[in-house]
């Protein structure tokens, strides 16, 4: 570089710096005001099923007002909504609580884009009941498959944990006829229910070292002559 450019491109690298620094500085110090834009922190709801909404997305990014949901379709207290009892997807459905909105014209409908507020578990369903025990996996089918949530959170899964193991039909003949898991696994749209067995079943050994138990240690009998 020529010596009398040299000054010029020090001044300019200088000003993108302080330029830079300056962008940096203010996105770093703005503050989320959340007086005006509710909690920061996502809410999350375990129950009937783990789920999470961001204030910031309705009311910053899409400029929605408190009252616009407080208090006709959310009490301004927290927990309300899942104590109520109706917090379901059914309810929704009905234009209640999110559904209010999220009804397919004002915003995307409820039984749609699950994982805008349902995250995709990473750990295994473990069912112990009828059988102690029966592994599930989610990522296999959404990743590995492309499926989506309503594939099989329809008619043939309630989104609520612990509703199919609590079921009286949750079983092996009620598979062979079509429910739960059989709906897919029919051997056609996926393996048959009653063909291989150890990708969900991973028995009472299986169970225990998943869950971190250390098999019993053989008593030793003990012999006289020590």
């Amino acid at each position: 570089m020529k010596k009398e450019f040299l000054p010029v491109a020090v001044a300019i690298l200088a000003g993108s710096f302080l330029l830079v620094s300056h962008a940096s500085a203010t996105s770093a110090t703005e503050e989320y005001d959340e007086d005006a834009f509710g909690p920061q922190d996502p809410i999350i709801w375990d129950e009937p099923a783990k789920a999470s909404f961001d204030h910031k997305i309705h009311t910053d990014d899409y400029g929605l007002e408190c009252d616009s949901c407080h208090e006709d379709v959310f009490a301004m207290e927290q927990g309300i909504a899942p104590e109520s009892g109706n917090f379901t997807m059914a309810a929704m459905a009905e234009g209640q609580f999110c559904g209010a909105c999220h009804d397919g014209d004002t915003a995307f409908a409820s039984n749609t884009n699950c994982i805008a507020c349902h995250a995709v578990p990473e750990d295994p369903i473990v069912w112990t009941k009828p059988v102690k025990a029966v592994v599930f996996y989610h990522k296999a089918h959404t990743e590995d498959y492309g499926l989506d949530c309503d594939s099989c959170h329809d008619e043939a899964f309630a989104m609520k944990a612990g509703a199919a193991e609590n079921a009286p039909d949750f079983t092996m003949k009620a598979l062979y006829k079509g429910k739960y898991c059989g709906a897919c696994h029919d051997g056609e749209t996926a393996f048959a229910s009653n063909t291989l067995c150890n990708t969900c079943h991973i028995g009472k050994k299986g169970y225990d070292r998943m869950m971190g138990v250390e098999p019993h240690a053989e008593k030793k009998g003990t012999h006289g002559g020590h």
